[in-house]
């Protein structure tokens, strides 16, 4: 990773980031601090609820949803992927931050807390730290 003058932008990008990827899936309409503990609506069945927008031909929904998860946490791979972390390491704190989301999301009973959530949520760490390897190495590598 080469050093600039203007880097701590990306960090900064990265902090705004989170900030708007918790004011939508934990931060959200219906968070209240007397809601904690009441507990919220848990979805362990892998892609059910997806099947109504597909068999009614929704996709707008569909595609919201399910590229949705992926898109908002692409982003945090990109950023562990720009700051040298290897791809499994990347893929791991993805992981464990989906999984924060989800189990707050239960606890403070705001949206569902899904399976799905969490593997689309990591596979889209995956998609951008992939990304970013990808890129740095046809890029911004010198070739021998």
């Amino acid at each position: 990773m080469k050093k600039t003058k203007y880097r701590w932008i990306v960090h900064v990008l990265f902090v705004l980031y989170m900030g708007v990827l918790f004011r939508f899936t934990i931060l959200r309409d219906g968070f209240h601090f007397k809601n904690f503990m009441k507990y919220g609506t848990l979805n362990l069945s892998l892609f059910t609820a997806y099947v109504p927008f597909v068999r009614n031909h929704i996709w707008g929904r569909f595609l919201y949803l399910f590229g949705g998860n992926i898109a908002a946490f692409i982003p945090f791979g990109a950023y562990l992927g720009y700051r040298g972390k290897k791809i499994t390491v990347t893929v791991i704190f993805g992981f464990l931050l989906s999984f924060f989301i989800e189990s707050m999301q239960y606890v403070w009973g705001v949206g569902i807390s899904e399976i799905d959530d969490l593997i689309l949520n990591t596979f889209g760490v995956l998609v951008g730290v992939v990304a970013v390897k990808i890129i740095e190495k046809n890029f911004f590598k010198k070739k021998r």
